[in-house]
C-alpha cells in the first residue's frame, strides 16, 4: 500500500469510528476560535501563500465543479434539465444522482440514463473555477489530487500531473472485475448518445460489454458498482505519494477546494495529516458550507468560507493586478 493510501485507510477508519460526529455535518477534530480575517485580507493571504510556496498540492472535490455549474448531482435545476430533461420530465428525479439509484425495468434505459450522465461530463467545457485555478498556478511546481470523475483537471493538465483517486468516467471496467483491463468510455457513450437521439432508450446491441467474459461493462468510477481497485486505482495513489514524499521539506501548500462532508477521508483529513507532519508545510480551504480548520492548525493555515468560484476569481484579479504592478 502506498504512503498516500495508507493516509487514506487510516483516515477511514476514523470515519468509521466516529461516522454519527460526521453524519451530522461535523468533525471530531477540535478546531480553531480564532476570528478569520475579513474577505479580502484573505484572498491577498491566499495569493501570497502561492506565490511563496516552492510547490502547491490542490486537492479539488465536489464543491469545486459544482461551483462552476457542475451542479445537477443533487437537485433538479436548471443544469439538470439541462442535460438530463427526457428523465426528469418522466421519472422526476431530484438531481443526477438520484437515477443512478433507480431500479430500471430494462438494461437500456439504465445504460441511456447512464449514457446521459457520462456525456454531459466527458463534454463538459473547462469551467471557470478550473481556468482560475489554473491561473493562479501558473508557474509553480504543483500536482492535483482530485476526487471528482467529471475530467475536468485531465483536460486542462497531463495526466502525471493529476492523481484521479475515485475514477475517471472515460474509462469502463468489467462490471464483475473479471480483468484488471479499463478500455475507452468516450466512444461507446457518443455512440449510445447518438442512437437514443431524444429518447429515453439505446439499443441493446449499443450496450458495452467486457471484451473477456462477455458480461456487462460499467464506469470505472467509485460508488455505484464493484470499483476496480486495480493497477490504474494504485497507479493514481502512486502518482500522489512519490509527489508528496518528494517534496515533504519544501515549503509546500495544501490547497483544499470543496470537500463535503461524505468524504472528508479522501483529501481534507490527510491534507491536515501532512501539513502538521512536514517542517515547512501550509494549508488552506476554501469551502462554501464548512469553516473548518483544526486548531492545531491555526498558525499555518487558513479557512475561507465563500463561493469558491467567486474566490478563486478574485485571487485570480489580484494575482494578475499584483504581476502587472511588478
Amino acid at each position: 500500500m502506498s504512503f498516500y493510501e495508507e493516509l487514506v485507510t487510516q483516515t477511514q477508519m476514523n470515519y468509521s469510528r466516529y461516522y454519527p460526529v460526521y453524519a451530522s455535518g461535523s468533525t471530531p477534530y477540535q478546531l480553531t476560535d480564532k476570528k478569520p480575517l475579513p474577505y479580502g485580507e484573505q484572498i491577498d493571504r491566499l495569493v501570497q501563500e502561492v506565490k511563496e510556496a516552492d510547490c502547491v498540492v490542490v486537492g479539488g472535490a465536489s464543491g469545486l465543479s459544482a461551483a462552476g455549474g457542475g451542479d445537477f448531482y443533487y437537485e433538479d435545476n436548471d443544469s439538470y434539465r439541462k442535460y438530463f430533461r427526457p428523465f426528469a420530465e418522466k421519472y422526476h428525479f431530484k438531481g443526477a444522482f438520484a437515477g443512478m439509484m433507480h431500479p430500471w425495468e430494462t438494461r437500456e434505459e439504465y445504460w441511456g440514463y447512464l449514457a446521459t450522465f457520462l456525456h454531459t461530463t466527458q463534454t463538459a467545457p473547462l469551467r471557470d473555477p478550473y481556468l482560475d485555478l489554473d491561473v493562479l498556478l501558473k508557474g509553480k511546481d504543483f500536482f492535483v489530487l482530485t476526487t471528482n470523475q467529471d475530467t475536468q483537471f485531465v483536460k486542462l493538465y497531463p495526466e502525471n500531473k493529476v492523481a484521479e483517486i475515485q475514477g475517471d468516467h472515460r474509462f469502463f471496467q468489467c462490471a464483475a472485475c473479471c480483468t484488471d483491463d479499463t478500455w475507452d468510455a468516450v466512444k461507446p457513450v457518443a455512440e449510445m448518445m447518438d442512437a437514443m437521439g431524444d429518447g429515453t432508450k439505446i439499443p441493446t446491441e449499443l450496450i458495452p460489454r467486457c471484451p473477456h467474459c462477455g458480461g456487462e461493462a460499467f464506469p470505472w468510477v467509485r460508488g455505484y458498482g464493484n470499483f476496480l481497485q486495480g493497477a490504474k486505482y494504485e497507479e493514481q495513489y502512486e502518482k500522489i505519494s512519490r509527489y508528496v514524499l518528494e517534496h515533504k521539506d519544501s515549503k509546500i501548500l495544501f490547497l483544499e477546494l470543496g470537500v463535503g462532508r461524505l468524504t472528508p477521508m479522501f483529501i481534507q483529513e490527510p491534507f491536515w495529516n501532512l501539513t502538521l507532519s512536514f517542517p515547512h508545510a501550509r494549508y488552506i480551504a476554501i469551502n462554501d458550507k464548512y469553516n473548518f480548520l483544526p486548531k492545531q492548525l491555526e498558525d499555518r493555515g487558513m479557512a475561507i468560507v465563500a463561493d469558491i468560484a467567486q474566490v478563486l476569481r478574485d485571487a485570480r484579479d489580484t494575482m494578475e493586478s499584483g504581476d502587472n504592478n511588478q
